[in-house]
């Protein structure tokens, strides 16, 4: 065994795996020190907003439209197995794909965030966007079509943010330009945003347990 962790070892392909999970490790020892109050301050907006009856739209673009659904999955039914609960309002904005395609052909792509906002959001809502370098065209225009609604609008964004900061109300940048590390970083705060949420509704009687 010894012998095949060794070779293991001087594999290129293994000290590959490895120096990509440090900087994984890395990313996220950064976003404890530095955003974990930030964190906690987006969970609190959006149990405002779910308590005065809002909802959560979620949006993101290939990996993190996977990540947006993933998130709202876990809102929508649970994510921790021993918590039974209500439901938590949230729509992930990339699950339509014959919508998705009828905007694409019949407009174009980039304002198919926009429409899906604009139709089923409203005053008092969140919008969480999700872009590994916030330069995203249809990501933009989904969080100024957002701020003009009257909703609030996070962002779960990367490298130095890009034109997408200056459309949110609060954002989280991850400080790495590594689309994988940020998705991976992406997913650990958001993980932490659901347990937020569903442990302030609970205790806030907002949702019941059942």
């Amino acid at each position: 065994m010894a012998d095949a962790q060794e070779e293991a070892g001087a594999d290129p392909r293994a000290q590959f795996v490895r120096a990509l999970i440090r900087r994984s490790i890395e990313t996220k020892e950064k976003l404890m020190a530095q955003h974990a109050g930030q964190v906690v301050a987006m969970a609190d907006i959006c149990l405002e907003a779910l308590c005065k009856g809002g909802k959560l739209l979620l949006c993101g673009n290939g990996g993190s439209a996977a990540d947006a659904q993933h998130l709202a999955a876990e809102m929508l039914v649970r994510l921790k197995p021993d918590v039974n609960r209500d439901g938590v309002a949230a729509i992930a904005l990339a699950l339509d794909s014959s919508s998705m395609t009828a905007c694409g052909n019949d407009y174009s792509f980039e304002v198919y965030f926009e429409r899906m906002t604009r139709v089923l959001g409203r005053r008092g809502d969140v919008l969480i966007a999700l872009t590994t370098s916030g330069r995203s065209p249809n990501i933009i225009k989904a969080l100024q079509a957002a701020r003009g609604m009257g909703m609030t609008t996070l962002g779960l964004l990367g490298d130095q943010g890009g034109p997408a900061l200056a459309e949110c109300d609060m954002a989280l940048v991850v400080p790495s330009s590594e689309t994988g590390r940020v998705q991976e970083a992406h997913m650990v705060v958001g993980h932490a945003l659901v347990e937020l949420i569903e442990d302030g509704l609970l205790a806030r009687g907002a949702v019941r347990r059942c």
